[in-house]
């Protein structure tokens, strides 16, 4: 896309907020069609996501080490195989219909607006992205481009989290005002998920050979690999991703934001007793304290995260601590009614009561107005939504606002910092250096006013 487009596309965005722009209508495929798929990010959480669709073809393939995408391009002889999504997208845009992104958080931005640009139907990993303005700039490019947009929080497929939404909505558990989740310690060692290196800022290390150190830094300013931030450990590291919260928010907290429409927080205030806020790395233990407004009739309520393995009190206090499955993580959400309680992701909730109101209460349960999804997947979500001409419920619409409140809890620990928020604006109103972090720096020719 030429400068002179996206700057049409950043003056029609104030119209597309305001519902103004008649969008173009959805690409449609019948249910018979093979949709061709460019995957950018091939393993992990890459073949998590392009397993579940053996029926479509995957025609391209593109990840920037070739140790980690070794087995899924041993699976698609066929498929061009490529280090750069730029380079696939100039050789192959004509061949492509739809994109699966599975990269690390910071690159998530670059590859998808570079798809939707093309008008290519775009599936994202949570979170959806690594900043605010990325998030809300995503959410209308894909109404501006009229693509088949799907943030990949599983959660949000199951029947589980319909069930909440139902439930919340049919009066069973009351006004709510008072929602808390909690997840435990960082396991911190070397080559794991969440690995601290051994000084600040990291020492260098050689590159390995499969690896492609620049084109995995991507906008992200440079600096010398160390393994502590590839392949498995950069969630850990700000500039690449928003640690506990950026990670598990989006399931989470999926349940009560979408069953109590919680939009953004006014404010946000944070405890983190040993900050790391100058080696720009996670803490090992916090509290954020989310402040949302009354919403039409809904009162206001208070959103406790717990991470590192404090817990709220109030478990103690409803029987939770002592309760198989909820030891590690979980949420509740207290009514004045019914208090509802959920794992890290929000597939199997039920309501804290005795066993046999619980299965009373199973037999005359709320009815099902959500439709619900046959394998509870959000990528087969997406391949049908764009063969039927709909849109899957973690839509770019929904996902960018739910990764937004996500992220805003993330600046408050990155920097130690309560925070007042100004949510039309998009601003942090009581910080300016935190505030500056909405929209992050990045390196040249990564921007989004240069050359993809």
């Amino acid at each position: 896309m030429n400068k002179s487009s996206r700057r049409s596309f950043l003056k029609s965005t104030s119209a597309i907020s305001s519902g103004l722009l008649i969008l173009p209508s959805l690409y449609g495929f019948s249910a018979n069609n093979r949709l061709n798929i460019a995957v950018i990010g091939v393993g992990g959480r890459g073949r998590a996501n392009w397993s579940k669709v053996p029926k479509e073809n995957i025609v391209a393939m593109c990840d920037v080490d070739d140790q980690s995408a070794a087995d899924g391009y041993n699976m698609f002889p066929n498929a061009r195989k490529f280090k750069d999504f730029r380079v696939m997208f100039d050789k192959m845009h004509k061949e492509i219909d739809a994109v699966i992104i599975s990269t690390p958080d910071h690159t998530h931005f670059a590859a998808t607006m570079a798809a939707m640009e093309l008008g290519k139907h775009v599936y994202v990993e949570k979170p959806l992205a690594h900043n605010i303005w990325e998030l809300r700039t995503l959410k209308k490019a894909a109404k501006y481009y009229g693509i088949v947009s799907q943030m990949g929080n599983q959660g949000h497929t199951t029947d589980g989290i319909r069930s909440i939404k139902e439930w919340y909505e049919a009066g069973v558990l009351g006004e709510v005002r008072e929602v808390h989740a909690w997840i435990g310690e960082f396991n911190f060692r070397p080559g794991h998920y969440w690995t601290k290196p051994e000084s600040f800022p990291p020492p260098s290390n050689p590159i390995p050979n499969h690896l492609d150190w620049d084109l995995w830094l991507g906008p992200a300013k440079y600096r010398d690999f160390n393994s502590a931030y590839a392949p498995k450990s950069w969630r850990g590291f700000y500039d690449f991703g928003n640690g506990q919260l950026g990670d598990w928010a989006c399931h989470t907290l999926d349940g009560p934001f979408w069953a109590l429409d919680l939009g953004m927080p006014k404010s946000i205030k944070v405890r983190v007793p040993n900050p790391m806020t100058k080696n720009n790395f996670v803490s090992d233990q916090s509290v954020v304290t989310y402040n949302f407004e009354k919403r039409k009739k809904r009162p206001p309520v208070t959103l406790k995260w717990y991470e590192g393995g404090i817990k709220p009190s109030i478990l103690k206090d409803l029987g939770v601590d002592k309760m198989k499955g909820f030891d590690r993580q979980g949420m509740i959400m207290v009514g004045d009614k019914n208090t509802l309680i959920t794992g890290g992701r929000p597939n199997n909730p039920r309501l804290l009561m005795s066993n046999s109101e619980w299965k009373e209460f199973l037999k005359n349960a709320p009815e099902k107005t959500i439709p619900r999804i046959k394998d509870e997947t959000p990528v087969e979500e997406w391949v049908d939504a764009i063969k039927n001409d709909t849109l899957p419920l973690s839509n770019f619409e929904y996902g960018a606002s739910l990764t937004e409140m996500a992220l805003l809890g993330c600046l408050a620990q990155r920097f130690n910092a309560d925070i007042d928020y100004n949510s039309k604006k998009m601003k942090i109103t009581n910080r300016p250096d935190v505030d500056a972090y909405i929209k992050e720096p990045v390196r040249k020719g990564w921007s989004y006013g240069d050359t993809l």
